[in-house]
């Protein structure tokens, strides 16, 4: 009965009628009047604004999270389900025979995020698990008797090709893994790791590699905290520090990175990676901006604090709004809370209390390690010292992928001790040429394969520490809640009403010994498995990491820059965003203090959306040096000369800036460097590209696709200023004044499901794009990848916030897209617009405030 009603829904769709009338909104749920919950202690009242934000209020925390549950079935319960078949490696159940998701459940099932959860939910305090416990009820209480088409039309979407039985009961399982997908996109350094060792492959001069992956003070970016004022509860050890920044050759065993058949398993290993849907985010422009200032600085003379993640933009978004609160605040109950909550996942990853605003961005700590194994059949090289080696066997187990209308899938799971190979996971045909190298490449050594070590691959306890970020009062509160907040390694900036701000760096990092070898022990480049001095040694004590209270200067900024400079605290990583956005805001905040004017809730959504370019600074006087003839070659270069280098959507310097920079990292890379390298415009290469200007002979500034002529920097500057314009003629037209940045950068956030459906289908389960202003490394971060050629907005702010502490109730918030994930809901996109506009929304906390503001009102009765 599903799929014959989804055919008539297509059908109906393509020719033009008003689906959401027929069934786009009999999802919609129920937003007023009286609806029973069972399981309730008491009634529970859910407040609704004019954009739907939910505001919950209950006698006690399990009513609380019960009446959570309940209310983000409502709103998103497709998009749940399909976040648990992603984590549990079952999306082809959901999705049906599709290669990409047949892919991704194999990586996933490798991976065992899955299990790790279930191993986690033991060791949760006996509070965190009944309050996951009361969400999954309220979740269940929504789903008993509905049938799939009156939970989310995706279900009548799927039904055309996939028989679907109605949904599994939500666990509390479910929500831990969901903080595993939430780990795996926030992970960083892997990329880096990698593409060290397949540039050697192919460049074969660790110089020319290191010149790729330059040190963060390359780019002369302050870093979060000033060391002066660092603050540790213990001395450091030893072999808690760097080993340095200098790149050695890193053969591991006999100039092994230049092996083509290491580089074939290195990229396997990527291609593996690379299958595992994005959840939250992945790659260019992944990262966000915070900052918080104090009291005397401000207005209100109490602390302001702003949070913008900068993650992929999806439909729907990746954040539900959402308020808690106890209707007795107590030790009984002690919750009253609102920010931004994932659905799937109880309480609050990011907002304020009563007492303490929180911020996350991404600390981009090296939690990840490859490791070079060395695969004799069924053993692996534990030990690789001439004359006496040892192999231990390689630990295998048998997953089955159940795919829906189609036979099931077996395969075997293979991981040392390092962790699971990842190499082998794909299809055979495409793993050949590692697993079955010509003879002279199977030594007595073995072949090669790649295993992954990762934190989150242990159980830990990030969900009680969300439970105690909800629940801080004080600077104590915050760093007793990093503690335990194992994965995603998060900068966390936080301010109180009582006039603190802070910085506290939490995450599970890995000690790595500090000796003289090659390849360097860091983490900077994959780890030979056979030789244990590259093994892990430990985590970094809690106790050990950076912190700073009330910084002297009166601001702290954290947009993804180095925590500390290197050698200075405990080693997390050699690999950071280059701190462009971060000294951006950093100047705009001191402009302010230095002109004697004070900050409010406008000043700091204001440098949200600021466009200002680092790119344009560094770049544009050199593309003015370069002679181009007068006439239609010169036409774009002239737009650059009175440019103010801010990145505005009605732009026309702006658009052909980006594109001269498209063009100039092809020009200058792509002949040699890997295709899964090609620079995507991030500010790595802007920092690259910085430290070349200088030297018009940089051998990178050679095409090695022209023979016997070797190009110099002003001739690949100048065709990418000819080639930019020739682009755009095509793409916008003949006159250049005409240009628009807007018109190339659009945003049009995508669905899960929108890409294999029918296009008048796609357009109604995602928003019509919009034009955007922004870019990458910019304030406003709305990234775009220059290696795919296209300018399409890939990530950017999820959400926006800003948290007055003197007065909680003239704080705002926006999201990119809206609070319910049902298309016909008015709900679904009614805050898009005021995003791309820079605008917010009212963020109401007390009682009176969010009563006066409610268009809405469910009560729900035991």
């Amino acid at each position: 009965m599903v799929v014959g009603t989804a055919v008539v829904v297509v059908l109906v769709l393509v020719a033009g009628t008003t689906f959401g009338v027929v069934t786009g909104r009999r999802p919609l749920p129920q937003y007023d009047g009286e609806l029973t919950l069972d399981g309730l202690s008491a009634e529970a009242h859910v407040f609704r604004d004019a954009q739907g934000v939910p505001q919950v209020y209950a006698e006690t925390p399990e009513d609380l999270f019960r009446a959570q549950g309940y209310v983000q079935a409502q709103d998103r319960f497709f998009e749940m389900d399909y976040r648990r078949h992603v984590t549990a490696g079952r999306l082809s159940e959901l999705v049906g025979d599709q290669e990409a998701a047949i892919n991704a459940d194999m990586v996933l099932r490798t991976f065992g995020w899955r299990e790790v959860a279930e191993q986690e939910l033991n060791l949760l305090a006996p509070e965190t698990r009944s309050y996951l416990e009361a969400y999954a009820d309220g979740v269940n209480a929504y789903l008993e008797g509905r049938h799939l088409g009156e939970i989310a039309v995706e279900y009548t979407v799927l039904g055309v090709n996939v028989n679907l039985d109605d949904p599994e009961p939500w666990e509390p399982v479910d929500s831990l893994a969901w903080l595993k997908a939430m780990a795996w996109d926030l992970r960083d350094n892997y990329d880096d790791e990698l593409d060290r060792a397949l540039a050697y492959s192919t460049l074969k001069d660790p110089a020319l590699v290191d010149e790729l992956f330059p040190a963060y003070a390359a780019a002369g970016n302050a870093p979060i905290v000033d060391p002066a004022e660092l603050e540790l509860a213990a001395p450091l050890e030893a072999t808690q520090t760097s080993s340095g920044t200098t790149a050695e050759l890193p053969p591991g065993d006999d100039a092994a990175f230049e092996d083509p058949h290491l580089a074939e398993a290195l990229e396997a290993a990527r291609q593996a990676l690379a299958a595992v849907p994005v959840q939250i985010a992945r790659g260019e422009g992944t990262g966000s901006n915070s900052w918080a200032i104090a009291g005397d600085l401000t207005e209100s003379g109490e602390p302001l604090l702003a949070n913008d993640p900068h993650l992929k933009l999806t439909s729907p978004g990746v954040w539900a709004q959402v308020g808690l609160h106890c209707t007795e605040v107590g030790e009984a109950c002690p919750f009253d809370v609102a920010g931004f909550s994932f659905a799937g996942f109880p309480g609050v990853m990011i907002g304020h209390n009563a007492d303490l605003a929180w911020g996350l961005t991404n600390m981009g700590a090296d939690v990840t390690d490859f490791f070079i194994e060395r695969v004799r059949d069924d053993n692996w090289l534990r030990d690789g010292t001439p004359g006496a080696e040892v192999w231990e066997p390689i630990e295998t187990r048998t997953e089955t992928i159940r795919v829906e209308g189609s036979s099931p899938i077996d395969f075997e799971v293979r991981s040392t001790a390092h962790g699971p190979i990842i190499s082998s996971v794909m299809d055979e045909t495409e793993m050949e040429a590692v697993r079955h190298a010509p003879t002279e490449y199977q030594t007595e050594l073995g072949q090669y394969e790649i295993s992954l070590a990762w934190t989150a691959l242990e159980p830990g306890r990030t969900a009680d520490a969300v439970f105690a970020l909800n629940l801080a009062a004080t600077p104590e509160d915050v760093q007793a809640a990093a503690a335990v907040f194992d994965v995603p390694a998060q900068n966390i900036v936080f301010a109180t009403t009582d006039g603190h701000i802070g910085y506290q760096a939490p995450g599970s990092i890995p000690v790595r010994a500090d000796f003289p070898a090659t390849p360097r022990p860091d983490g900077t480049w994959p780890r030979p498995g056979w030789d244990a001095r590259f093994d892990w040694t430990g985590y970094v004590d809690p106790s050990q990491m950076p912190r700073v209270l009330d910084p002297a200067e009166g601001f702290i900024v954290a947009a993804n820059q180095a925590v500390l400079p290197s050698g200075t605290g405990p080693f997390l990583t050699n690999d950071w965003d280059y701190g462009y956005r971060s000294q951006r805001i950093r100047t705009l905040i001191q402009q302010q203090v230095d002109a004697g004017r004070k900050f409010s809730v406008d000043d700091m959504a204001s440098i949200q959306t600021d466009a200002d370019s680092r790119y344009a600074e560094m770049l544009v006087p050199a593309l003015l040096d370069v002679d181009l003839p007068d006439g239609y070659q010169s036409d774009g270069q002239r737009l650059l000369e009175d440019w103010d280098g801010s990145m505005d959507a009605d732009s026309a310097a702006a658009a052909y800036f980006a594109a001269v920079w498209r063009n100039l990292l092809k020009e200058t890379f792509w002949d040699e460097l890997p295709e899964s390298m090609r620079p995507d415009g991030s500010s790595q290469w802007l920092t690259v590209v910085q430290g070349m200007l200088g030297n018009v002979s940089d051998p990178f500034w050679d095409d090695k696709s022209t023979v016997a002529v070797v190009e110099s920097r002003d001739e690949i500057l100048s065709r990418a200023l000819v080639t930019a314009r020739q682009d755009l003629t095509v793409e916008l037209g003949k006159d250049a004044e005409d240009w628009t940045w807007g018109t190339l950068h659009q945003l049009q956030p995508p669905h899960p499901l929108g890409a294999g459906v029918p296009g008048a289908l796609q357009q109604f389960l995602e928003p019509a794009s919009r034009k955007v202003g922004g870019s990458s490394s910019v304030v406003n971060a709305t990234s775009w990848d220059a290696g795919t050629g296209s300018f399409a907005v890939s990530s950017g702010p999820s959400m926006r916030m800003v948290v007055d502490l003197g007065h909680l109730d003239r704080s705002t918030w926006v999201t990119v897209s809206g609070v319910s994930a049902h298309p016909a809901s008015s709900h679904f996109e009614d805050q898009l617009d005021a995003w791309v506009d820079g605008e917010t929304f009212g963020w109401p906390f007390s009682p009176t405030a969010v009563e006066g503001t409610a268009e809405d009102e469910l009560t729900l009765v035991p």
